[in-house]
């Protein structure tokens, strides 16, 4: 595996733990919310589980455009790559 290679990974990984670590924030906060009878800490704590849903599935098309791969079943467009005699 190359280094760049590498980078892009441990990047893609570090990002996907960032989302799901925002998730699991607002997962309490919503609990919280929940608990105490704050509807607009409910709110924004399910609004931050939404935002690293999103998060998440944005960084894992963005992989999959940098691994030049299928998303969700879909072949991705062109990239510019030379394709070796197209």
């Amino acid at each position: 595996m190359t280094d760049e290679k590498k980078e892009k990974k441990e990047s893609s990984l570090g990002e996907n733990l960032s989302a799901v670590g925002q998730m699991i924030v607002g997962e309490i906060e919503a609990v919280g919310g929940i608990l105490t009878g704050d509807p607009a800490t409910r709110a924004e704590g399910e609004f931050n589980v939404e935002v690293g849903s999103l998060h998440q599935e944005s960084n894992k098309v963005l992989t999959a455009i940098d691994n030049n791969e299928k998303v969700n079943g879909e072949e991705l467009p062109d990239s510019g790559k030379d394709n070796g005699g197209e």
